[in-house]
């Protein structure tokens, strides 16, 4: 938690100016009571009305001027947390752009969403009443004690006695209660990655008739936080009755002392008004400390599963090279490459070894979990290789710097991701400059184009969140398109045209065969037909080449590709 404050260092003035305005508010409070037993002892007493009005006036301006201090230190409180968490946010989402994909997967969506928002959200609350009531409460209830002891001595011992009892009430409760909140917010984030999955997989989900069991487990959870939070509320709300309970008897103890002081003229009756007033302002603002305590606990557990985050660096070190695509004739090369995810037993990929020429399309196919995916991801850095020597351009890919890497690759992932805006707005992501001919022609190789004439507008059809008033066929041309508006020199097409059909399909490759320049193809299908014309085909299975070449070669030679291809292509329509 800690090293969060750093975010704060912008904002010193004002985290030095909230508690001091809060602490001029609460001298006025302290003031209040002595005027009140002047009011009692010489304006009632002597019924002295022009000195019951004057200090009546004493009282408005002095809660004017607390309200006026009161009202300074919360905006400057607030300036400072809403200041603290838009930058703690805006760091915390650039170190994530920096993550791997394997640091990704290790964190979880979810878990970074929740450190996003409510985590942080916490991490301002606790910060925001802090900054108001950490020197406040305190000031107060210590301030109350001395001015307690400028009215009476002896009833003031009271005071003293009842002061540590309370502490120790509250904070044993606390201490027992700061684990469960911990407690509590993990099992939060449990509720909401179930929420979040429930959510996105709500067509899944519906499709299965899954509702009944989803809901019963997202009951589940729901009850187990129920629990939890019942728990620490319940031991949490021990607190009010227990303090009540000691001040209470306390306060009899006091008008007991009081009245015999009275009687013996020691005290009168404005001073015992004054001590009650004491007592039940050191009551609220222990009750104040208590929840600011928990709301810290709160914050401080937030703010180090931040922090966590924040400390994981990313474990891909940023190469200085700049990409020369004329210093080799070979495109890209894996050397003795192998893959093993984050916390997995087994390597995803192994051995692989291969070199593609520039210019030449490259065909990768095997069955489901055979590495296909994993393999492309390591061509722009998604991905470290844990062995061996991924190569670009006759460099390994780690002494390239990464944004110049992927402004050199075109890379269409298997799930099509379009984001709210136009069309053109989501195209010009391949090049923020391009020209409407420039996105015309994108569109054209990538066979969007018909569609996208028909549309409202046309480039400028608003797409929705995620793309969700898009078919899938369309979502996914629109993603080889905004690809293809980068020329890239080696361009990955992962099972990016499973929602095309055959004839879409093969119109999209014979446009990227026919582009002009000298791009590099890698087109990861489960189709045969979408590989079968490719310069090679990389046959995986199991993580491992099974075999390496052109189609009629595989078709004569290769066993899985036999077994592939014949499964979508029975022999007696080939014959």
């Amino acid at each position: 938690m800690k090293s969060l404050l750093k975010y704060l260092k912008d904002y010193k003035k004002e985290s030095v100016l909230a508690p001091v305005f809060k602490m001029l508010e609460a001298m006025f409070e302290l003031i209040v009571p002595l005027v009140m037993a002047s009011i009692i002892d010489v304006g009632i007493a002597n019924s002295d009305r022009g000195h019951i009005i004057k200090m009546g006036l004493v009282l408005v301006l002095l809660g004017a001027v607390g309200l006026s201090a009161s009202i300074t230190a919360q905006y400057f409180a607030a300036k400072a947390a809403t200041g603290f968490s838009a930058k703690l946010r805006h760091a915390l989402f650039e170190h994530i752009q920096n993550f791997s994909f394997s640091q990704m997967d290790l964190f979880g969506t979810d878990t970074l969403i929740n450190r996003m928002t409510s985590d942080i959200n916490d991490v301002q609350g606790g910060v925001n009443m802090f900054l108001r009531l950490f020197m406040r409460s305190p000031f107060v209830v210590f301030g109350a004690i001395i001015m307690a002891f400028t009215v009476d001595v002896k009833s003031a011992f009271i005071f003293v006695v009842t002061i540590p009892l309370l502490s120790i009430v509250v904070f044993f409760i606390l201490i027992w209660t700061i684990p469960l909140y911990r407690n509590v917010q993990n099992k939060l984030d449990n509720v909401m990655t179930s929420t979040r999955e429930n959510l996105t997989g709500v067509r899944v989900i519906r499709a299965f008739n899954k509702e009944k069991s989803e809901e019963e487990i997202f009951r589940d959870r729901n009850t187990v936080l129920n629990h939890a939070q019942q728990y620490v509320g319940a031991i949490s709300g021990v607190m009010n009755p227990l303090t009540y309970l000691m001040i209470n008897i306390a306060t009899v103890i006091l008008i007991y002392t009081g009245a015999v002081r009275i009687n013996i003229g020691v005290l009168t009756q404005g001073e015992v008004i004054a001590l009650l007033n004491y007592m039940s302002q050191i009551l609220v603002e222990l009750i104040k400390l208590a929840n600011l305590i928990i709301q810290i606990t709160k914050a401080i557990a937030c703010g180090n599963r931040i922090a966590t985050v924040l400390e994981t660096k990313t474990d891909m070190v940023d190469g200085l090279d700049k990409i020369d695509v004329d210093s080799s004739d070979i495109a890209v090369e894996f050397d003795n490459v192998s893959l093993m995810y984050e916390n997995d037993g087994e390597n995803v990929i192994e051995n692989m070894n291969f070199k593609v020429r520039k210019g030449q399309t490259v065909g990768i196919i095997g069955g489901t979990g055979s590495g296909k995916t994993s393999l492309i991801s390591l061509i722009p850095r998604f991905y470290d290789a844990t062995q061996g020597q991924v190569r670009l351009f006759g460099k390994d890919v780690k002494n390239y710097s990464i944004e110049d890497l992927r402004s050199h690759v075109g890379i269409v992932l298997q799930k099509a991701e379009l984001f709210k805006g136009t069309i053109a707005d989501n195209l010009k992501w391949g090049d923020g400059n391009a020209s409407l001919d420039d996105i015309n022609k994108a569109l054209d190789m990538s066979q969007a184009r018909e569609f996208v004439d028909q549309k409202a507008g046309q480039t400028e059809f608003m797409v929705e969140q995620n793309g969700r008033n898009l078919s899938g066929g369309q979502k996914q041309r629109l993603t080889i398109a905004r690809a293809l508006m980068k020329k890239p020199d080696i361009l990955i097409m992962d099972d990016s045209a499973s929602a095309l059909d055959f004839a879409t399909d093969a119109k999209l490759r014979m446009a990227i065969a026919q582009n002009e320049g000298n791009m590099t193809t890698f087109i990861v299908s489960q189709r045969a037909a979408s590989v079968q014309n490719a310069d090679i085909i990389l046959v995986l299975d199991d993580g491992k080449i099974a075999g390496m070449g052109t189609h009629k070669q595989l078709l004569e030679e290769n066993e899985v590709y036999q077994e592939i291809y014949y499964s979508q292509f029975p022999k007696e329509e080939v014959m």
